[in-house]
């Protein structure tokens, strides 16, 4: 197993915790209901999604009988897809309790680096599973 797809997988148990008990903490604590956005980003680009990149890294190639169109996409994937939703829920939680222009620029951009990470599975993903087109002579 590449250690991308592993590390996909091992993020993605952390990121359930983490909701879980930020879940916990909303039901008993309900001045921390404003943090909804950040428990659903937990959950669905925490968990979910980065379950289904390892996941999918590691078994649709082999469903094609191909190798992984580029392990380098996929690693600085891992990287930006991390980046992403740690800037995602950090920068807006600080702008939920001490909301700035900046706080907000910064909670944009990582929902852009988090974007980029989504696409950069989507290509790596086509250029594994699509076949080749072959050019006419």
């Amino acid at each position: 197993m590449d250690r991308f797809v592993k590390g996909f997988i091992i993020m993605s148990i952390v990121y359930l915790g983490l909701a879980t008990i930020l879940g916990i903490l909303m039901l008993a604590h309900e001045s921390l209901m404003p943090l909804k956005f950040v428990h659903s980003h937990l959950n669905l680009l925490g968990w979910v999604s980065m379950m289904i990149y390892g996941v999918g890294y590691h078994i649709l190639p082999r469903f094609m009988g191909r190798l992984l169109y580029s392990p380098i996409l996929g690693e600085v994937q891992f990287y930006l897809a991390n980046v992403g939703i740690i800037g995602l829920i950090v920068f807006y939680t600080m702008n939920i309790y001490a909301p700035s222009g900046l706080y907000l620029s910064l909670t944009v951009a990582s929902g852009v680096v988090e974007a980029i990470s989504i696409f950069l599975f989507f290509y790596n993903m086509l250029r594994t599973l699509l076949p080749k087109v072959e050019q006419p002579h």
